[in-house]
């Protein structure tokens, strides 16, 4: 069974300057969000941070640190978790990694 994202995912995003994450490559967890109410992305291991998530959104300025993109990107996410979800229940393994690499855009 493949996953049809063999390329990776890419979408606009908007972040805030004063909470910028450092340039790198981040392992995605797709946890449960008490302030939105429901399953969202969880950006791990970002150094001196945590609790940094990925949801709609179109001013930076009102994010204090997460990750803010349109229903396209959120639509793109949600399908690559079920999918990786629906693999690993019908082989019975574990998930497959998901990583977000954020571009300096200097």
């Amino acid at each position: 069974m493949s996953i049809p994202f063999e390329k990776p995912i890419i979408v606009n995003s908007l972040e805030n300057l004063d909470f910028l994450i450092p340039a790198g490559t981040y392992p995605l967890e797709r946890t449960w969000s008490p302030k939105f109410k429901k399953l969202l992305p969880l950006v791990e291991n970002v150094p001196d941070r945590d609790g940094i998530r990925i949801h709609r959104g179109t001013m930076p300025e009102h994010s204090t640190g997460c990750i803010l993109t349109d229903m396209y990107g959120m639509s793109c996410l949600d399908v690559l978790f079920n999918q990786i979800e629906k693999k690993a229940s019908d082989y019975e393994t574990d998930p497959e990694e998901v990583c977000i690499t954020v571009i300096d855009p200097a």
